[in-house]
Protein backbone atom coordinates (compact mmCIF):
# COMPACT_ATOMS: atom_id res chain seq x y z
CA UNK A 1 0.00 0.00 0.00
CA UNK A 2 1.35 3.44 -0.97
CA UNK A 3 2.07 6.25 1.49
CA UNK A 4 -0.83 8.22 0.00
CA UNK A 5 -3.23 5.28 0.55
CA UNK A 6 -2.08 4.98 4.18
CA UNK A 7 -2.71 8.68 4.63
CA UNK A 8 -6.17 8.49 3.05
CA UNK A 9 -7.14 5.58 5.32
CA UNK A 10 -6.01 7.59 8.33
CA UNK A 11 -8.12 10.53 7.17
CA UNK A 12 -11.19 8.32 6.75
CA UNK A 13 -10.70 6.76 10.18
CA UNK A 14 -10.56 10.22 11.72
CA UNK A 15 -13.70 11.16 9.83
CA UNK A 16 -15.69 8.18 11.05
CA UNK A 17 -14.56 8.76 14.62
CA UNK A 18 -15.87 12.33 14.39
CA UNK A 19 -19.10 11.17 12.74
CA UNK A 20 -19.69 8.58 15.45
CA UNK A 21 -19.16 11.19 18.16
CA UNK A 22 -21.59 13.59 16.47
CA UNK A 23 -24.35 11.06 15.88
CA UNK A 24 -24.13 9.49 19.34
CA UNK A 25 -23.99 12.75 21.25
CA UNK A 26 -26.33 12.80 24.23
CA UNK A 27 -29.81 13.99 23.22
CA UNK A 28 -30.10 15.36 26.73
CA UNK A 29 -27.54 18.00 25.76
CA UNK A 30 -28.55 21.09 23.73
CA UNK A 31 -29.00 20.65 19.98
CA UNK A 32 -26.41 23.36 19.33
CA UNK A 33 -23.76 25.44 21.01
CA UNK A 34 -25.38 28.66 19.89
CA UNK A 35 -23.12 31.66 19.29
CA UNK A 36 -23.66 35.03 17.70
CA UNK A 37 -21.94 35.40 14.29
CA UNK A 38 -19.12 37.61 15.55
CA UNK A 39 -18.28 35.31 18.48
CA UNK A 40 -18.47 32.18 16.33
CA UNK A 41 -16.20 33.71 13.70
CA UNK A 42 -13.55 34.30 16.35
CA UNK A 43 -13.91 30.78 17.78
CA UNK A 44 -13.63 29.16 14.35
CA UNK A 45 -10.36 30.89 13.51
CA UNK A 46 -11.03 30.48 9.82
CA UNK A 47 -7.67 32.02 8.94
CA UNK A 48 -5.82 29.28 10.81
CA UNK A 49 -3.24 27.56 8.58
CA UNK A 50 -1.62 24.15 8.90
CA UNK A 51 0.74 22.09 6.75
CA UNK A 52 -0.04 21.24 3.14
CA UNK A 53 -1.98 17.95 2.82
CA UNK A 54 -1.71 17.38 6.54
CA UNK A 55 -4.34 14.88 7.79
CA UNK A 56 -4.53 16.82 11.03
CA UNK A 57 -5.88 19.77 9.05
CA UNK A 58 -8.93 17.81 7.95
CA UNK A 59 -9.36 16.27 11.38
CA UNK A 60 -9.32 19.69 13.02
CA UNK A 61 -11.83 21.29 10.66
CA UNK A 62 -14.27 18.37 10.65
CA UNK A 63 -14.25 18.27 14.46
CA UNK A 64 -14.68 22.05 14.54
CA UNK A 65 -17.59 21.87 12.12
CA UNK A 66 -19.35 19.22 14.20
CA UNK A 67 -18.57 21.11 17.40
CA UNK A 68 -20.71 24.09 16.37
CA UNK A 69 -23.09 22.47 13.88
CA UNK A 70 -26.79 22.27 14.69
CA UNK A 71 -27.65 18.66 15.54
CA UNK A 72 -30.70 18.25 13.35
CA UNK A 73 -31.16 14.67 14.59
CA UNK A 74 -31.80 16.10 18.08
CA UNK A 75 -35.44 16.16 19.23
CA UNK A 76 -34.97 19.85 20.02
CA UNK A 77 -34.52 20.68 16.33
CA UNK A 78 -38.00 21.48 15.01
CA UNK A 79 -37.24 24.31 12.63
CA UNK A 80 -37.55 22.69 9.21
CA UNK A 81 -39.49 20.09 7.28
CA UNK A 82 -36.67 17.63 7.81
CA UNK A 83 -34.54 16.36 10.67
CA UNK A 84 -31.59 13.95 10.89
CA UNK A 85 -31.01 11.78 7.81
CA UNK A 86 -31.66 8.06 7.41
CA UNK A 87 -28.52 6.00 8.00
CA UNK A 88 -29.01 4.24 4.66
CA UNK A 89 -28.97 7.53 2.78
CA UNK A 90 -25.87 8.63 4.69
CA UNK A 91 -24.20 5.46 3.43
CA UNK A 92 -25.39 6.35 -0.07
CA UNK A 93 -23.95 9.87 0.18
CA UNK A 94 -20.55 8.51 1.20
CA UNK A 95 -20.53 5.87 -1.54
CA UNK A 96 -21.57 8.45 -4.13
CA UNK A 97 -18.78 10.79 -3.05
CA UNK A 98 -16.21 8.00 -3.22
CA UNK A 99 -17.32 6.95 -6.71
CA UNK A 100 -17.21 10.64 -7.85
CA UNK A 101 -19.25 10.54 -11.04
CA UNK A 102 -21.94 12.47 -12.85
CA UNK A 103 -25.42 10.94 -13.05
CA UNK A 104 -26.10 12.55 -16.43
CA UNK A 105 -25.24 9.61 -18.65
CA UNK A 106 -25.29 5.83 -18.65
CA UNK A 107 -21.73 5.84 -19.93
CA UNK A 108 -20.41 7.60 -16.80
CA UNK A 109 -22.89 6.30 -14.21
CA UNK A 110 -24.62 3.11 -15.38
CA UNK A 111 -25.75 1.91 -11.94
CA UNK A 112 -27.00 5.33 -10.88
CA UNK A 113 -29.03 5.76 -14.06
CA UNK A 114 -30.68 2.36 -13.69
CA UNK A 115 -31.41 2.97 -9.99
CA UNK A 116 -33.05 6.30 -10.83
CA UNK A 117 -35.20 4.72 -13.53
CA UNK A 118 -36.18 1.92 -11.14
CA UNK A 119 -37.20 4.34 -8.38
CA UNK A 120 -39.18 6.50 -10.80
CA UNK A 121 -41.14 3.40 -11.86
CA UNK A 122 -41.96 2.72 -8.21
CA UNK A 123 -43.21 6.25 -7.72
CA UNK A 124 -45.21 6.35 -10.95
CA UNK A 125 -46.98 3.21 -9.78
CA UNK A 126 -47.71 4.70 -6.35
CA UNK A 127 -49.07 7.90 -7.92
CA UNK A 128 -51.25 5.94 -10.35
CA UNK A 129 -49.66 7.65 -13.35
CA UNK A 130 -50.02 5.75 -16.63
CA UNK A 131 -47.61 6.13 -19.55
CA UNK A 132 -45.67 8.41 -17.26
CA UNK A 133 -42.08 9.39 -16.81
CA UNK A 134 -40.05 11.40 -14.36
CA UNK A 135 -36.68 12.65 -13.20
CA UNK A 136 -34.84 13.57 -10.05
CA UNK A 137 -34.41 17.33 -9.66
CA UNK A 138 -32.60 19.65 -7.28
CA UNK A 139 -35.72 20.05 -5.12
CA UNK A 140 -39.41 20.83 -5.37
CA UNK A 141 -38.74 24.50 -6.12
CA UNK A 142 -36.93 23.37 -9.26
CA UNK A 143 -39.56 20.71 -9.96
CA UNK A 144 -42.41 23.21 -9.73
CA UNK A 145 -40.67 25.40 -12.29
CA UNK A 146 -40.04 22.49 -14.68
CA UNK A 147 -43.71 21.50 -14.43
CA UNK A 148 -44.74 25.07 -15.25
CA UNK A 149 -42.24 25.21 -18.12
CA UNK A 150 -43.70 21.98 -19.48
CA UNK A 151 -47.20 23.45 -19.43
CA UNK A 152 -45.94 26.62 -21.11
CA UNK A 153 -44.01 24.85 -23.87
CA UNK A 154 -46.92 22.56 -24.73
CA UNK A 155 -49.22 25.51 -25.46
CA UNK A 156 -47.93 25.85 -29.04
CA UNK A 157 -45.43 24.29 -31.42
CA UNK A 158 -43.42 27.53 -31.42
CA UNK A 159 -43.25 28.30 -27.72
CA UNK A 160 -39.95 26.51 -27.19
CA UNK A 161 -38.26 28.28 -30.09
CA UNK A 162 -39.97 31.71 -30.10
CA UNK A 163 -40.86 32.11 -26.44
CA UNK A 164 -43.73 34.30 -25.28
CA UNK A 165 -43.29 36.97 -27.97
CA UNK A 166 -46.60 37.70 -29.64
CA UNK A 167 -48.48 35.23 -27.44
CA UNK A 168 -51.53 36.12 -25.38
CA UNK A 169 -50.88 36.67 -21.69
CA UNK A 170 -50.50 33.45 -19.75
CA UNK A 171 -51.80 33.14 -16.21
CA UNK A 172 -50.84 30.68 -13.50
CA UNK A 173 -52.96 30.11 -10.40
CA UNK A 174 -51.94 29.07 -6.90
CA UNK A 175 -53.47 29.34 -3.46
CA UNK A 176 -52.53 32.31 -1.29
CA UNK A 177 -50.68 29.82 0.95
CA UNK A 178 -48.69 28.19 -1.87
CA UNK A 179 -44.91 28.02 -1.71
CA UNK A 180 -42.93 31.06 -2.86
CA UNK A 181 -41.09 28.92 -5.42
CA UNK A 182 -44.08 29.51 -7.70
CA UNK A 183 -43.38 33.25 -7.56
CA UNK A 184 -39.81 32.49 -8.59
CA UNK A 185 -40.99 30.23 -11.40
CA UNK A 186 -43.15 32.87 -13.12
CA UNK A 187 -40.27 35.32 -12.77
CA UNK A 188 -37.72 32.97 -14.34
CA UNK A 189 -40.03 31.70 -17.10
CA UNK A 190 -41.09 35.15 -18.27
CA UNK A 191 -44.72 34.74 -17.20
CA UNK A 192 -44.42 37.71 -14.85
CA UNK A 193 -45.43 38.16 -11.24
CA UNK A 194 -48.56 40.07 -12.27
CA UNK A 195 -49.77 36.94 -14.06
CA UNK A 196 -49.49 34.73 -10.96
CA UNK A 197 -52.98 34.81 -9.47
CA UNK A 198 -53.17 33.89 -5.79
CA UNK A 199 -56.53 32.39 -4.86
CA UNK A 200 -57.92 32.88 -1.33
CA UNK A 201 -58.09 29.86 0.94
CA UNK A 202 -61.03 28.59 2.96
CA UNK A 203 -61.19 28.14 6.73
CA UNK A 204 -59.06 25.00 6.38
CA UNK A 205 -56.30 26.69 4.38
CA UNK A 206 -57.34 25.06 1.09
CA UNK A 207 -57.65 26.79 -2.26
CA UNK A 208 -61.25 27.93 -2.83
CA UNK A 209 -62.42 26.39 -6.17
CA UNK A 210 -65.29 28.89 -6.47
CA UNK A 211 -62.87 31.80 -6.25
CA UNK A 212 -60.54 30.04 -8.67
CA UNK A 213 -63.29 29.80 -11.26
CA UNK A 214 -64.19 33.46 -10.80
CA UNK A 215 -60.59 34.49 -11.33
CA UNK A 216 -60.29 32.30 -14.42
CA UNK A 217 -63.44 33.83 -15.89
CA UNK A 218 -61.95 37.28 -15.25
CA UNK A 219 -58.71 36.32 -17.01
CA UNK A 220 -60.51 34.81 -20.02
CA UNK A 221 -62.78 37.83 -20.41
CA UNK A 222 -59.71 40.09 -20.47
CA UNK A 223 -58.12 38.01 -23.25
CA UNK A 224 -55.74 36.02 -21.09
CA UNK A 225 -55.07 32.29 -21.01
CA UNK A 226 -55.25 30.23 -17.78
CA UNK A 227 -52.54 27.65 -18.43
CA UNK A 228 -51.32 26.32 -15.09
CA UNK A 229 -52.75 25.55 -11.65
CA UNK A 230 -50.74 24.30 -8.70
CA UNK A 231 -52.58 22.27 -6.09
CA UNK A 232 -50.54 22.28 -2.91
CA UNK A 233 -50.51 18.90 -1.21
CA UNK A 234 -49.62 20.02 2.29
CA UNK A 235 -49.02 23.76 2.63
CA UNK A 236 -45.85 24.91 4.33
CA UNK A 237 -47.47 26.50 7.37
CA UNK A 238 -50.83 24.83 7.95
CA UNK A 239 -50.35 21.52 6.14
CA UNK A 240 -53.53 21.99 4.11
CA UNK A 241 -54.30 19.97 0.99
CA UNK A 242 -55.98 21.69 -1.94
CA UNK A 243 -59.08 19.82 -3.27
CA UNK A 244 -57.77 17.92 -6.30
CA UNK A 245 -61.11 16.39 -7.43
CA UNK A 246 -62.73 19.82 -7.69
CA UNK A 247 -59.73 21.21 -9.56
CA UNK A 248 -59.85 18.30 -12.00
CA UNK A 249 -63.44 19.28 -12.85
CA UNK A 250 -62.38 22.84 -13.54
CA UNK A 251 -59.58 21.60 -15.78
CA UNK A 252 -62.18 20.01 -18.05
CA UNK A 253 -63.64 23.46 -18.65
CA UNK A 254 -60.49 25.62 -18.83
CA UNK A 255 -57.92 23.09 -20.10
CA UNK A 256 -55.06 24.10 -17.83
CA UNK A 257 -52.17 21.97 -16.61
CA UNK A 258 -52.83 20.68 -13.09
CA UNK A 259 -49.67 20.26 -11.04
CA UNK A 260 -49.64 18.71 -7.56
CA UNK A 261 -46.93 20.15 -5.31
CA UNK A 262 -46.42 17.43 -2.70
CA UNK A 263 -43.03 18.64 -1.50
CA UNK A 264 -44.20 18.25 2.10
CA UNK A 265 -47.50 16.37 2.22
CA UNK A 266 -46.88 14.12 -0.77
CA UNK A 267 -45.35 11.57 1.63
CA UNK A 268 -48.93 10.49 2.46
CA UNK A 269 -48.63 8.50 -0.77
CA UNK A 270 -46.95 5.62 1.11
CA UNK A 271 -49.95 4.94 3.37
CA UNK A 272 -53.12 3.63 1.74
CA UNK A 273 -55.26 5.24 4.45
CA UNK A 274 -53.57 8.64 4.34
CA UNK A 275 -53.36 8.62 0.55
CA UNK A 276 -57.12 8.15 0.39
CA UNK A 277 -57.61 10.91 2.96
CA UNK A 278 -55.26 13.55 1.56
CA UNK A 279 -54.31 12.66 -2.03
CA UNK A 280 -57.63 11.60 -3.54
CA UNK A 281 -57.57 12.33 -7.27
CA UNK A 282 -53.77 12.43 -7.54
CA UNK A 283 -53.85 9.92 -10.40
CA UNK A 284 -55.60 12.59 -12.51
CA UNK A 285 -52.99 15.30 -12.02
CA UNK A 286 -50.71 16.18 -14.94
CA UNK A 287 -47.60 16.26 -12.76
CA UNK A 288 -46.58 15.62 -9.17
CA UNK A 289 -43.50 16.36 -7.11
CA UNK A 290 -42.40 15.31 -3.64
CA UNK A 291 -39.28 15.57 -1.52
CA UNK A 292 -37.86 12.39 -0.04
CA UNK A 293 -35.64 14.52 2.20
CA UNK A 294 -38.61 15.74 4.21
CA UNK A 295 -40.86 13.26 6.03
CA UNK A 296 -39.22 10.15 4.48
CA UNK A 297 -35.86 11.29 5.92
CA UNK A 298 -33.48 10.85 2.98
CA UNK A 299 -30.46 13.13 3.22
CA UNK A 300 -30.75 16.50 1.49
CA UNK A 301 -31.51 16.92 -1.41
CA UNK A 302 -33.74 14.16 -2.80
CA UNK A 303 -36.65 15.09 -5.04
CA UNK A 304 -38.66 13.48 -7.81
CA UNK A 305 -40.85 15.07 -10.47
CA UNK A 306 -43.40 12.81 -12.18
CA UNK A 307 -45.41 13.38 -15.37
CA UNK A 308 -48.70 11.64 -16.12
CA UNK A 309 -49.65 10.25 -19.52
CA UNK A 310 -47.06 12.26 -21.44
CA UNK A 311 -44.26 10.01 -22.67
CA UNK A 312 -41.28 11.91 -24.03
CA UNK A 313 -42.23 15.21 -22.44
CA UNK A 314 -38.92 15.82 -20.66
CA UNK A 315 -37.01 15.36 -23.87
CA UNK A 316 -39.41 17.73 -25.65
CA UNK A 317 -39.29 20.40 -22.95
CA UNK A 318 -35.69 20.39 -21.76
CA UNK A 319 -33.55 18.84 -24.50
CA UNK A 320 -31.88 21.72 -26.34
CA UNK A 321 -28.43 22.59 -27.63
CA UNK A 322 -25.53 20.52 -28.90
CA UNK A 323 -24.59 17.97 -26.25
CA UNK A 324 -22.80 15.57 -28.55
CA UNK A 325 -19.58 15.85 -26.57
CA UNK A 326 -21.45 14.24 -23.66
CA UNK A 327 -24.60 12.51 -24.87
CA UNK A 328 -24.72 10.40 -28.00
CA UNK A 329 -27.66 8.35 -29.20
CA UNK A 330 -25.90 5.03 -29.15
CA UNK A 331 -27.30 1.64 -28.25
CA UNK A 332 -28.56 2.73 -24.86
CA UNK A 333 -30.64 5.57 -26.37
CA UNK A 334 -31.37 9.06 -25.08
CA UNK A 335 -33.65 7.76 -22.33
CA UNK A 336 -30.58 6.41 -20.53
CA UNK A 337 -28.92 9.82 -20.57
CA UNK A 338 -30.94 11.89 -18.06
CA UNK A 339 -28.51 14.78 -18.38
CA UNK A 340 -29.86 15.41 -21.88
CA UNK A 341 -33.26 16.39 -20.49
CA UNK A 342 -32.25 17.95 -17.19
CA UNK A 343 -31.98 21.70 -16.66
CA UNK A 344 -28.44 21.34 -15.35
CA UNK A 345 -25.54 19.64 -17.07
CA UNK A 346 -23.87 18.00 -14.09
CA UNK A 347 -26.13 15.80 -11.96
CA UNK A 348 -25.35 14.48 -8.46
CA UNK A 349 -25.71 10.77 -7.85
CA UNK A 350 -28.78 11.21 -5.64
CA UNK A 351 -30.42 8.00 -6.83
CA UNK A 352 -28.10 5.79 -4.76
CA UNK A 353 -29.19 7.16 -1.37
CA UNK A 354 -32.82 7.14 -2.55
CA UNK A 355 -32.54 3.54 -3.70
CA UNK A 356 -30.78 2.41 -0.50
CA UNK A 357 -33.49 4.02 1.64
CA UNK A 358 -36.15 2.21 -0.40
CA UNK A 359 -34.45 -1.16 -0.06
CA UNK A 360 -33.60 -0.65 3.63
CA UNK A 361 -36.95 0.60 4.92
CA UNK A 362 -39.21 -0.58 2.09
CA UNK A 363 -42.58 0.98 1.28
CA UNK A 364 -44.06 -0.59 4.41
CA UNK A 365 -41.47 1.08 6.59
CA UNK A 366 -42.16 4.49 5.09
CA UNK A 367 -45.91 3.94 5.44
CA UNK A 368 -45.45 3.12 9.12
CA UNK A 369 -43.27 6.18 9.65
CA UNK A 370 -45.71 8.60 7.99
CA UNK A 371 -48.63 7.11 9.90
CA UNK A 372 -46.71 7.53 13.16
CA UNK A 373 -46.07 11.19 12.32
CA UNK A 374 -49.79 11.62 11.75
CA UNK A 375 -50.62 10.03 15.11
CA UNK A 376 -48.09 12.26 16.85
CA UNK A 377 -49.63 15.32 15.19
CA UNK A 378 -53.04 14.24 16.47
CA UNK A 379 -51.58 13.76 19.94
CA UNK A 380 -49.86 17.14 19.78
CA UNK A 381 -53.13 18.89 18.99
CA UNK A 382 -54.76 17.05 21.91
CA UNK A 383 -51.98 18.16 24.27
CA UNK A 384 -52.34 21.79 23.17
CA UNK A 385 -56.11 21.76 23.64
CA UNK A 386 -55.77 20.17 27.09
CA UNK A 387 -53.08 22.60 28.28
CA UNK A 388 -54.46 25.81 29.76
CA UNK A 389 -51.42 27.88 28.78
CA UNK A 390 -51.52 26.85 25.12
CA UNK A 391 -53.96 27.29 22.27
CA UNK A 392 -54.20 26.32 18.62
CA UNK A 393 -53.91 29.28 16.24
CA UNK A 394 -55.82 27.24 13.64
CA UNK A 395 -57.10 23.65 13.76
CA UNK A 396 -54.70 20.94 12.63
CA UNK A 397 -55.18 19.87 9.00
CA UNK A 398 -52.61 17.07 8.69
CA UNK A 399 -49.05 16.89 10.02
CA UNK A 400 -48.55 20.54 11.07
CA UNK A 401 -49.29 22.01 14.49
CA UNK A 402 -49.79 25.78 14.60
CA UNK A 403 -50.11 26.87 18.22
CA UNK A 404 -49.04 29.58 20.64
CA UNK A 405 -48.68 30.39 24.31
CA UNK A 406 -51.90 31.97 25.53
CA UNK A 407 -50.34 34.95 27.26
CA UNK A 408 -52.06 38.10 28.46
CA UNK A 409 -51.64 41.20 26.34
CA UNK A 410 -49.71 41.20 23.06
CA UNK A 411 -49.64 37.51 22.12
CA UNK A 412 -47.51 38.10 19.04
CA UNK A 413 -44.69 39.82 20.89
CA UNK A 414 -44.82 37.28 23.71
CA UNK A 415 -44.61 34.26 21.39
CA UNK A 416 -41.78 35.79 19.37
CA UNK A 417 -39.92 36.30 22.65
CA UNK A 418 -40.80 32.75 23.77
CA UNK A 419 -39.36 31.30 20.57
CA UNK A 420 -36.12 33.24 21.03
CA UNK A 421 -35.87 32.14 24.67
CA UNK A 422 -36.46 28.48 23.78
CA UNK A 423 -33.62 28.74 21.26
CA UNK A 424 -31.36 30.66 23.63
CA UNK A 425 -31.77 28.00 26.34
CA UNK A 426 -31.12 25.19 23.86
CA UNK A 427 -34.57 23.66 24.44
CA UNK A 428 -35.89 23.76 20.90
CA UNK A 429 -35.39 25.58 17.64
CA UNK A 430 -39.02 25.74 16.58
CA UNK A 431 -40.41 27.35 13.46
CA UNK A 432 -42.44 30.56 13.48
CA UNK A 433 -45.07 31.61 10.97
CA UNK A 434 -47.79 34.20 10.57
CA UNK A 435 -51.41 33.18 10.04
CA UNK A 436 -53.78 36.08 9.36
CA UNK A 437 -51.38 38.34 11.25
CA UNK A 438 -51.07 36.06 14.28
CA UNK A 439 -47.70 34.66 15.28
CA UNK A 440 -47.78 30.87 15.37
CA UNK A 441 -45.24 28.38 16.63
CA UNK A 442 -45.16 25.69 13.96
CA UNK A 443 -44.27 22.15 15.00
CA UNK A 444 -43.72 19.49 12.33
CA UNK A 445 -43.28 15.75 12.80
CA UNK A 446 -40.05 14.74 11.07
CA UNK A 447 -38.01 12.83 13.69
CA UNK A 448 -38.23 9.14 12.87
CA UNK A 449 -37.28 8.17 16.45
CA UNK A 450 -39.66 10.56 18.20
CA UNK A 451 -42.23 8.87 20.43
CA UNK A 452 -45.09 10.07 22.60
CA UNK A 453 -42.90 10.68 25.66
CA UNK A 454 -40.54 12.90 23.65
CA UNK A 455 -43.43 14.99 22.34
CA UNK A 456 -44.98 15.38 25.79
CA UNK A 457 -41.59 16.35 27.22
CA UNK A 458 -41.14 19.01 24.54
CA UNK A 459 -44.50 20.60 25.34
CA UNK A 460 -43.72 20.55 29.07
CA UNK A 461 -40.52 22.51 28.42
CA UNK A 462 -42.34 24.99 26.18
CA UNK A 463 -44.98 25.59 28.86
CA UNK A 464 -42.37 25.87 31.63
CA UNK A 465 -40.39 28.45 29.66
CA UNK A 466 -43.57 30.34 28.83
CA UNK A 467 -44.56 30.47 32.49
CA UNK A 468 -41.18 31.87 33.52
CA UNK A 469 -41.42 34.58 30.85
CA UNK A 470 -44.99 35.32 31.85
CA UNK A 471 -43.96 35.83 35.47
CA UNK A 472 -41.11 38.13 34.46
CA UNK A 473 -43.43 40.22 32.28
CA UNK A 474 -45.71 40.83 35.26
CA UNK A 475 -42.97 42.09 37.58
Amino acid sequence: MSHQSDRDIEILKNLFTAVESFLTSDRGMPYSDRKEPEELSELLELDLERGIEDPETLKHWVETYFRYAVKTHHFGFNNRMWAGANISSIVGEIAAAVSQTDAGSYEAAPVSVLMEKYMIRQMLDLAGFSRGEGQMTTGSSNANMIAMMSARNLLSDHMKSSGLFGHQKLYAFVSSDAHYSLDKAVNILGIGLDQLVKIPVDDHGRMDPVMLQKEMDRVVSSGGKPFFVTATMGTTVRGAYDPLPELVKLREQYHFWLHADGAWGGAAIFSYRLKEKYLAGLEQADSFTMDFHKMPGTSLICNVLLFNNRPGIMDFVCNVGDKSYLHRKEREGEEYNPGAYSLQCGRRVDSLKWFLDWKFYKKEGFAGRIEKYHRLAELGEQIVRETEELEMVVPRESFNLCFRYNAEGDKNSFNELLRKELHKRGITLIAQAFIAGDVSLRLLMTHKDMEEEHLRGLFRKIVSTGRSLDRLSQL
